[in-house]
């Protein structure tokens, strides 16, 4: 017995069979910080002031400690049904703006953390050069981000060759204040046919804004009208659209990364879900700050968002599919390749059949029983490339992996 002809899921002994999920967006540190910035430090509290808490977070880590923190990430993510990650790297440099002896320390912890774990990885490395869209140049709690052009290319080629059934490398561009343009292009024109490249856009009011006040444009806007945006790409976000950029990036064949539940921690804003599944424009969920890992809660949080902003129900279906739960895992799992360059991967989660919430679920109800019936984790398997890295609903190193990130986050919070 299987799912019906359009669905990934189908039914096998132990319960219901579908592809791993790809997580297109990831800030890896920031998992440690999750839970500590919910004290008001300002009454008009917003993503401006919570960046104090993360710059406070991030000038902590060094390499081991983020591989400590990576792999008990990485691990949770797999439990949770995620098999590959695009990580969002900008931890560069020592804290005080030096580079390492080794300048891919950070990245190689990230590498190492994601292979303990078992999960694919899509390395993004981060251009930073800049504090605004004026050019202002980076203040002291962000120079560990940095590069030149020069540097960063060393860097990324450095990555590049590293390559693997496992491990792809992609290129990130912070965002458009933090990139100026003629680094951004050349940049650009120097990457390899196949890289895929991620950017942080219009994601806040004020971005969009100091764009229009800088550049006359909005920043999706901009981005369009001077890159060639094509299916390699995905913008994180993209949540202040007009008509014409919706449309536009649909039809340019990006996805965009959607992470609801950051999203809406930081009070960014609801992106228009509606308007662009009715452009058919690709799109996918990232866990970003990892205040939740689970695709299960950013998909469902994703469909309510778009309820309570239309005071209507079961907003995310297609004409070919009036299950929402159905609609959302067909699309998260196209977009997958796109964005992380991975491609005809054989990696599988098995939602367990004795799961309360799927107490008698069909073909038909499956991924809505899933996605819309609590919060009890009903992963139960999961492989990658082959390897079983998840058994009975535990990851395979979970004890490992959690002693030494709890050692790593009483030295990071005592510091």
């Amino acid at each position: 017995m299987s799912g019906s002809p359009e669905s990934p899921i189908e039914a096998v002994p132990a319960g219901w069979r579908l592809p791993g999920i790809a997580n297109l967006h990831s800030h890896a540190f920031q998992r440690a910080m999750a839970g500590l910035a919910e004290r008001q430090t300002d009454p008009a509290d917003s993503f401006w002031t919570w960046r104090e808490t993360m710059y406070r977070m991030a000038a902590r880590f060094d390499p081991e400690s983020l591989h400590a923190v990576a792999s008990q990430l990485y691990a949770e993510m797999l439990e949770a049904g995620y098999t590959t990650v695009c990580e969002f790297h900008y931890l560069h440099h020592a804290p005080d703006g030096r580079p390492y002896a080794t300048p891919t320390a950070m990245s190689d912890a990230l590498v190492a953390a994601a292979r303990e774990a078992g999960i694919r990885l899509t390395l993004l490395p981060v251009l930073y050069m800049t504090g605004g869209f004026d050019g202002r140049p980076l203040n002291d709690r962000q120079k560990r981000f940095g590069h030149d052009v020069d540097g960063y290319l060393r860097l990324f080629n450095a990555l590049h060759a590293r390559q693997d059934d496992m491990l792809r490398v992609g290129c990130a561009l912070h965002s458009l204040r933090a990139v100026p343009a003629d680094a951004m292009r050349e940049v650009l024109a120097a990457l390899p046919a196949d890289a895929r490249i991620h950017i942080h856009v219009a994601e806040q009011v004020g971005e969009v804004q100091d764009c229009i006040a800088v550049r006359d444009l909005r920043p999706v806007e901009w981005l369009l009208k001077n890159a060639d945006v094509d299916a390699r790409w995905t913008l994180v976000h993209a949540t202040h659209l007009n008509d014409w950029e919706v449309a536009a990036v649909a039809g340019s064949g990006a996805t965009v990364a959607i992470c609801p539940t950051t999203e809406a921690n930081l009070g960014d804003g609801l992106f228009r879900l509606r308007d662009y599944l009715d452009a058919r424009g690709a799109w996918g969920i990232g866990s970003d700050s990892h205040i939740s890992v689970s695709p299960v809660e950013e998909l469902r949080w994703l469909e309510y968002g778009q309820r309570l902003s239309t005071r209507r129900r079961n907003i995310a279906v297609a004409a070919a599919s009036p299950s929402v739960g159905a609609t959302l895992v067909d699309r998260v799992l196209a977009s997958a390749g796109g964005s992380t360059g991975f491609a005809a991967i054989d990696d599988a989660i098995v939602l367990d059949a004795a799961a309360s919430q799927l107490a008698g679920a069909t073909p038909d109800d499956v991924a809505d029983r899933w996605i819309f019936s609590g919060n009890r984790n009903a992963v139960r398997e999961v492989r990658v490339a082959g390897r079983r890295v998840v058994a009975d609903g535990v990851h395979v190193n979970r004890s490992r992996v959690a002693a030494r990130f709890s050692s790593a986050m009483q030295a990071l919070l005592a510091g």
